[in-house]
């Protein structure tokens, strides 16, 4: 089969390597973007796959087709730069990727302790020689209690990771965890808000979910709430977000994603003016983390989406069943 994997990082080639050796496939590797400007990679190729960068549009799914490619996979867990139901209509399969839940959940357990405990103002102050103490006393975890909106694979590891710390936890699902059960307590969103110190987002970006965190959601927790997002920037309505930092009804905020992040998180931008107004602004306040969408970014994660974004589409083309295969 051959493949035009689009996006390729350096720390991907390994395993990419490792793929077209072991299996029958030939990949013809893209550092860029998937887009109308650079179809031509994937002349003579039955397949492409992409990382989130790439926008598979309308018009890009229809020049696909017209190229006669039938499959496309995404090396994320996420499929929102995907028109599925243009996929659909031009006849082409598309799956995403998996990877072990441990990698986000570490990273949202240590953003909870790093804004609870202070860290980013601590950090700066010895950048300068200054170790005083005042204004960054913290909080034990123990004592709080977490919400855990979301309770897929990703939030399920969070609560069990958060169980170890003692703390009370709450959790929202349309579909409640059996499994979760001895470790959490499971309530509506309208009660999570009302009694969590601590908020944290599991949720993909949806309809339903776009800017669930707004003014009149944050009007319903606690005042000095603390607030992680680890999922999908779109999930907050950042001018409420940033209402709230501002007036201090959000006692500190932790982000691993920000909406219209493309371009900017995963590159080096340090020479350049960003035109993200709304990041500029918040990563200025010191009970705001912002990190560059890394929760991900472990070895094990990125074997598992390159080995998902291969081994998908032969499953797709071989008639193989697959769990990764995504629809409309």
């Amino acid at each position: 089969m051959n493949i035009a994997v689009f996006e390729v990082s350096n720390d991907e080639r390994a395993e990419l390597d490792r793929l077209a050796r072991t299996l029958d496939v030939n990949l013809r590797l893209v550092e860029g973007n998937l887009s109308m400007d650079t179809l031509s990679s994937a002349e003579g190729c039955e397949a492409v796959s992409t990382l989130g960068r790439s926008r598979l549009n309308r018009e890009v799914l229809g020049a696909l087709k017209g190229m006669g490619i039938r499959y496309a996979s995404t090396r994320t867990i996420g499929v929102d730069h995907i028109d599925l139901a243009a996929a659909k209509e031009n006849g082409i399969r598309v799956s995403h990727a998996s990877y072990p839940p441990d990698a986000v959940a570490d990273f949202t357990l240590m953003l909870i302790l790093m804004v609870l405990r202070r860290y980013k103002p601590a950090m700066w102050r010895q950048q300068v020689n200054d170790y005083s103490l005042f204004g960054l006393m913290g909080r034990s975890l123990r004592r709080q209690t977490v919400g855990v909106v979301g309770t897929g694979s990703i939030g399920a590891a969070v609560i069990r990771s958060l169980a170890g710390f003692g703390c009370r936890i709450l959790a929202y699902n349309l579909v409640e965890c059996e499994e979760l059960r001895p470790y959490a307590t499971f309530v509506d969103l309208d009660t999570l808000y009302r009694e969590s110190d601590i908020i944290t987002f599991h949720v993909p970006a949806t309809p339903e979910t776009r800017r669930m965190v707004n003014r009149e959601s944050l009007s319903r927790m606690k005042d000095g709430v603390i607030l992680i997002n680890t999922a999908r920037g779109e999930l907050m309505d950042i001018d409420a977000v940033t209402e709230g930092i501002e007036t201090e009804k959000i006692g500190s905020l932790a982000m691993d994603v920000f909406e219209n992040e493309q371009g900017i998180y995963h590159a080096d931008r340090k020479t350049d003016i960003l035109r993200n107004k709304d990041m500029v602004y918040l990563r200025q306040f010191p009970n705001v983390v912002l990190t560059q969408h890394m929760a991900f970014y472990t070895e094990e994660s990125i074997i598992s989406m390159v080995d998902c974004g291969i081994e998908s589409l032969l499953d797709m083309k071989a008639g193989r069943p697959t769990k990764l295969e995504v629809s409309a």
